[in-house]
């Protein structure tokens, strides 16, 4: 399923339970550059995946992760498991990473069970103005981090090199750039394209072809697009709560259900 790793370190990277599991990163965004092919590069594989645990987890004293979340990192892969429940509320807030599951292409998802299509299928009932405020909020943490992480403990050796190189963080203002525009898009069309048709632009900037000014200018530019995409949009000030409620509550008691009367259908 994940290329050089072996079955045990599978089940580490990959949770018992998991229904939806996919590409995010730079590989979802059509933007990785393999570090054996290009020196400068920094570039994991991330993977980001959704998990109905044990009914311990809901019933017992058992936690899943911290708080909902489980993290593991083994060379090159970098994953992130989401309970469903924890999932679906940074869904609700509109989280753009967590979003952005539910908009992959069909070839970036790795692992795809009825609970997650049932997610993926019904992705419009989180569609809001909320999407602004996220993904603007997460595009001026960027805009923060461009200038100012250097010294952040993020930073690898590596980054931060680069970060010397330019005299900014390129990756950091290549996020920025594709969140507005991914934002702006999201707010007029009610679809989130993550796979980027500006990949090559993005590109550009996330090698430091672009100087800081260029980018801080297209920044200025796309943040004044988005309010005006927000003034415009015809969406509901938030997602539909109750219908979000009832998908919820309907894949946790059909899959429980399911465990119920056949073991063997936890997901492995």
């Amino acid at each position: 399923m994940l290329k050089g790793v072996s079955p045990d370190e599978l089940h580490l990277l990959v949770p018992r339970g998991t229904i939806l599991l996919g590409y995010r990163g730079s590989i979802a965004h059509g933007m990785y550059r393999n570090p054996e092919r290009d020196e400068d590069s920094i570039d994991d594989k991330d993977i980001m995946g959704v998990c109905i645990p044990g009914v311990e987890h809901y019933f017992g004293l058992t936690q899943f992760g911290s708080r909902g979340t489980y993290e593991k990192k083994l060379r090159e892969w970098d994953t992130v498991t989401y309970e469903l429940r924890k999932f679906v509320n940074l869904l609700y807030q509109s989280n753009p990473s967590v979003l952005s599951l539910l908009w992959l292409e069909p070839h970036h998802y790795i692992k795809r069970y009825p609970e997650g299509d049932l997610l993926i299928e019904n992705r419009h009932l989180f569609v809001s103005k909320k999407i602004y405020y996220a993904f603007t909020g997460y595009a001026y943490g960027q805009l923060k981090k461009m200038t100012h992480g250097s010294t952040e403990g993020y930073m690898g050796v590596k980054r931060k090199a680069l970060v010397d190189k330019f005299g900014f963080d390129c990756k950091n203002a290549a996020h920025l750039v594709r969140l507005l525009r991914m934002g702006i898009e999201f707010l007029r069309e009610g679809e989130l394209r993550v796979h980027r048709h500006d990949a090559q632009e993005l590109m550009e900037i996330k090698t430091g072809q672009w100087a800081l000014e260029r980018v801080q200018t297209e920044a200025d530019h796309l943040f004044k697009r988005a309010e005006s995409a927000y003034d415009e949009c015809k969406f509901p000030n938030e997602p539909a709560r109750q219908a979000v409620e009832k998908l919820l509550v309907g894949i946790l008691t059909d899959y429980f259900g399911a465990v119920k009367g056949d073991p063997a259908a936890l997901r492995n």
